[in-house]
């Protein structure tokens, strides 16, 4: 595995979609034989109970379940839970529970239940830090509409709550302005589309989406993007791109279990609210995915 100074967040970390059955029930057996697959086809690791894994409709049983299936599957040294909570005393709770599962680190939204301040956000990851795990900080202002901007990072990192920041506004430029004011704080890339941009300037890892379907192929892109391999990057970023570009769409889970299932992977369906994909984009998908296979990229 691919680390530093057991830095669990280095390489690729895949946020795993979660199979689901007809009845939409969760099908840990499979989710467990995806775990190991990525692992085999270089994958670094993975990220249960993020957005991608439809953490937030899930029960507590379930998604403690999740988190001890991927550690008995590939190894709690490789699994990175999402701990994310409306409340930080829950929060917490999960960053504990990923703690006694074997856990070596987790990953924390800001609060979302609420436009949060500034003061609100510190204090968050300091209760949760409490738990005894390095914590990744989300950065995810789309969604959750607080933003952890590059000054508040370093506030954070500099108290000793973060150790690393999954990106995912999409502006590049907040690399090299993290860099300066927190050079020890390490940029994982957030946003599929975004990668090949983040990963020159400097990331340590990808907490990535689309490898749930063509894991060999992103890892490549990945290696090569962080070593310099441009040639090889720019080629694979250019043909991966209609697909990577959906993990920062809405449709993103959806989209991902769609070129998982034509890929012959365990996607399946959604839990609601979300619905399945419109007609057009399903098309849009589709053809994606299999202008991917038939360039060898699955």
């Amino acid at each position: 595995m691919t680390t530093t100074e057991n830095r669990p967040w280095h390489g690729v970390l895949v946020a795993t979609a979660l199979p689901l059955n007809d009845d939409l029930s969760v099908n840990h057996d499979r989710y467990a034989a995806h775990c190991a697959w990525l692992v085999e086809n270089g994958c670094d690791g993975v990220v249960p109970n993020g957005s991608l894994g439809e953490y937030q409709v899930l029960t507590p049983e379930e998604r403690a379940r999740v988190v001890e299936t991927a550690v008995s599957a590939v190894g709690g040294s490789r699994v990175m839970p999402g701990v994310a909570a409306y409340g930080s005393a829950e929060a917490r709770r999960w960053a504990e529970q990923a703690r006694d599962a074997g856990c070596e680190a987790v990953m924390l939204l800001p609060p979302n239940a609420y436009r949060a301040d500034e003061r609100s956000v510190l204090a968050h990851y300091a209760a949760v830090a409490e738990a005894g795990l390095p914590v990744v900080a989300y950065n995810n202002p789309i969604d959750t509409k607080v933003d952890l901007v590059p000054e508040l990072l370093a506030k954070l990192h500099a108290e000793g709550f973060v150790h690393a920041v999954k990106e995912f506004s999409g502006d590049v430029r907040r690399a090299y302005r993290i860099a300066e004011l927190a050079p020890e704080l390490d940029l994982l890339v957030g946003a599929d589309d975004v990668l090949l941009e983040l990963a020159v300037a400097g990331a340590k890892g990808w907490v990535a989406g689309y490898p749930n379907a063509l894991p060999a192929a992103c890892v490549e892109l990945y290696r090569a993007a962080v070593t310099g391999d441009l040639d090889t990057a720019g080629r694979l970023y250019r043909q991966l791109h209609p697909l990577l570009r959906w993990d920062s769409r809405v449709e993103f889970v959806q989209a991902i279990k769609l070129s998982m299932d034509i890929v012959g992977r365990p996607g399946g369906p959604v839990r609601p609210p979300r619905v399945p994909l419109l007609p057009e984009q399903e098309a849009a998908v589709r053809a994606a995915t299999e202008k991917a296979v038939a360039a060898g990229l699955a």
